[in-house]
């Protein structure tokens, strides 16, 4: 019969130490990032910063905004775009966003002009060429538009602006690339 080799007798400093570890990697998991939890658009934008404050959240910026822009449907006023402003400022102001992501973001639900249709190409190289998804992408554009300026802020002269002047790009799109085809 072949002989048993004697186990190590248990060692309590090793139990002791595993456990630190796992009690320790519990504490370090990341905050929940949960979404506000009041229908009131101040209060919810406060929720949102206190998250976004705490870090780890960050990331989930986009869902929050989406987040707030839904709390605002639900009590739509003029002031909606104003508390949407000085969060984006804020947002900005505490590295979350670049000016300019902050001015793309307002721009896109606040604004008639399109941020989709801009840069300094050359409409015959650059644009022509994706012209199906320069359209889709402002028609997109104008969906967030309806939502912010309409159903957010009760902005219907902004909307209606923003609405007149993406069927304007189109015409005028067309007739550039039709110009551009003809010149070829």
């Amino acid at each position: 019969m072949r002989k048993l080799k004697a186990r190590a007798p248990f060692n309590a400093a090793l139990l002791i130490t595993m456990c630190s570890a796992m009690l320790a990697s519990c504490a370090a998991t990341p905050p929940p990032c949960l979404s506000p939890q009041t229908r009131n658009l101040s209060h919810a934008v406060e929720d949102v910063k206190s998250n976004l404050r705490g870090g780890g959240c960050a990331a989930h910026f986009d869902r929050y905004y989406d987040e707030l822009l839904s709390i605002a449907e639900g009590d739509p006023k003029t002031e909606n775009k104003r508390i949407f402003s000085d969060f984006l400022v804020w947002a900005s102001d505490d590295g979350l966003l670049s000016q300019r992501q902050a001015r793309d973001y307002y721009n896109r639900y606040f604004n008639v002009k399109f941020t989709s249709m801009q840069g300094d190409y050359n409409n015959c190289s650059h644009t022509c060429p994706r012209r199906a998804r320069v359209m889709l992408d402002m028609q997109r554009e104008l969906g967030d538009k309806e939502r912010g300026l309409l159903k957010v802020s009760l902005d219907s002269a902004g909307y209606y602006r923003a609405d007149e002047l993406y069927q304007e790009i189109e015409l005028v799109l067309e007739a550039t690339c039709t110009a551009c085809n003809a010149g070829r």
